[in-house]
């Protein structure tokens, strides 16, 4: 294995935080490593549309994504040969087939599934020397998994169904590996000097709410029943993500409010993470392992539905996390568990018997078998 091209997606940063944590591992192993986006095989246009159309109904329409995925489990020929989605897919394996050809690339792994798609009908039509891989950054077998076939899936966990279950040739070609994350999540700071780095008050309990990197879910009922009900000794950061509106419409309403600070965009996750004493988020793959990877209790709301509802289910299986369907209680549990540093320890010795291994490093190992 010398050069490797990972192809992500533009659907949230999740993807493309997976393919930057295989990336740095690759190079540190002295193995060259490319990222590019998928769907701008197609093209840069159709890549654009996806990932705006993806955003705005994870903010504004969640239930039709929850609908659509629930659509897909029942139905999974919406992938299958001949389907519009598989043709718009073949329309970039011209573009991908040169890419591979001119980049020299010998290895190829794909963090999306529609990237996993595209290089499994490449590989129908033109076999090229080359391994291939796909990354499941979820709890759960997603729809489509059926029709990826490429020589490894690297999976999270052992206890996955569908046709990890059902299916020799899958199960002959699953490794359980874990999710890769960055290794900024593996190390960090201690908690102390985190919150000094944020000016949070070493005195005062911490809840960092979160909901992806698009800033969608409830986040503002959220907050507005947690500080109804806010203690003088616990502050709050909210990330609102690539959501400017709302950034602008929280900072305005908190102007002066010394215990919740509104944050954009943060290239800080991990900081904030390592600062924080409990984690309020949606459950999306790669955000709850990089939690995880951090021994950081969890809170979900159930914001989205499909796929983040096996993510939610895992971690609150194993007592790593709690949820609750109705806002006001959602926020009275997070509450109460701060008050809690007993409850708190519960659910990090969870996370420690869970042993979360290191992804992207049992990757490179497999691959380089």
């Amino acid at each position: 294995m010398n050069k490797v091209i990972i192809l992500s997606c533009h659907t949230g940063q999740g993807h493309n935080s997976c393919a930057e944590a295989i990336q740095e591992t690759f190079e540190e192993q002295g193995v060259g490593c490319d990222i590019r986006d998928g769907l701008a095989l197609i093209s840069p246009g159709v890549s654009r549309f996806v990932s705006w159309g993806h955003s705005f109904m994870y903010r504004y329409l969640p239930g039709l994504f929850r609908w659509g995925y629930r659509v897909n489990e029942e139905h999974p020929g919406f992938l299958e040969e001949g389907s519009p989605m598989i043709w718009l897919l073949k329309r970039g394996t011209g573009r991908l087939r040169e890419l591979l050809e001119t980049g020299g690339y010998d290895t190829v792994i794909c963090t999306h599934m529609f990237s996993a798609l595209m290089v499994s009908e490449l590989m129908k039509k033109t076999p090229l020397p080359v391994k291939t891989a796909f990354v499941a950054t979820d709890y759960t077998c997603c729809p489509g998994t059926e029709f990826c076939f490429l020589d490894k899936h690297f999976l999270p966990c052992g206890s996955l169904g569908g046709v990890y279950r059902d299916n020799e040739l899958f199960r002959q070609r699953a490794v359980v590996t874990g999710i890769p994350v960055r290794k900024q999540f593996w190390t960090g700071q201690g908690k102390e000097e985190a919150k000094a780095a944020l000016h949070i008050s070493l005195r005062h309990k911490h809840l960092l709410l979160m909901c992806g990197s698009m800033g969608c879910g409830p986040i503002i009922d959220l907050l507005q029943e947690l500080t109804r009900q806010l203690p003088p000794d616990l502050e709050v950061s909210v990330i609102c993500g690539t959501n400017e509106r709302l950034r602008e419409r929280l900072a305005e309403q908190y102007r002066g409010n010394e215990l919740v600070h509104i944050v954009g965009y943060a290239d800080d996750i991990s900081l904030y993470m390592d600062s924080a004493d409990l984690y309020l988020t949606k459950p999306g793959g790669i955000g709850v392992t990089e939690a995880a990877a951090k021994r950081l209790p969890m809170v979900f709301v159930d914001a989205v539905s499909g796929c983040e509802k096996y993510n939610m289910d895992f971690f609150t299986g194993m007592g790593a996390a709690i949820t609750d369907p109705s806002i006001p209680r959602l926020a009275g549990k997070c509450l109460r568990l701060l008050a809690s540093d007993e409850e708190l320890e519960k659910m990090r010795r969870a996370l420690r018997a869970y042993d979360q291994p290191n992804g992207a490093r049992r990757i490179y190992e497999e691959l380089s078998k």
